[in-house]
């Protein structure tokens, strides 16, 4: 018989970093979840990540068992990352802070792909190219 599902977790933790301090901790606490057991499993499985924050959905069943699922990193880290940016512009409509290449753009949304509602590479590009400019990023 399959378990009764008690509820969904959604949070976004540093990879390879959680620990049973806020959020995790208050989040999974309230649920009766063993955190050190969730944090030793995220950790293990997010090592390699780098230093991404990436976000997690963790389902908790009635005896307190859960199971959970990593998602990529969000497109704005992915952005970040690639042009080796700290943050974006404050002023995203008029201070530019870098500008994408459409093969950097290909690469994020390929990254990207399996957390999106589409599966066409076109479309993603546009996602993430909509997202590069609100953060004050060129696409081109």
């Amino acid at each position: 018989m399959a378990k009764k599902v008690m509820g969904q977790i959604k949070l976004q933790i540093q990879a390879g970093k959680a620990a049973p301090t806020p959020p995790v901790g208050p989040a999974l606490g309230q649920r009766g979840v063993n955190i050190m057991e969730f944090c030793k499993a995220f950790n293990a499985n997010t090592q390699a990540m780098g230093d991404f924050i990436i976000p997690v959905v963790i389902t908790v069943f009635e005896d307190r068992s859960f199971t959970f699922v990593t998602k990529t990193p969000p497109v704005s880290q992915l952005i970040k990352k690639e042009l080796k940016l700290e943050k974006g512009s404050g002023v995203p409509n008029k201070t530019k802070i870098g500008k994408l290449t459409n093969e950097q753009l290909k690469k994020i949304a390929e990254t990207k792909l399996p957390d999106l509602n589409t599966q066409n590479v076109e479309q993603a590009m546009k996602s993430v190219a909509g997202s590069a400019r609100s953060m004050g990023v060129e696409v081109g």
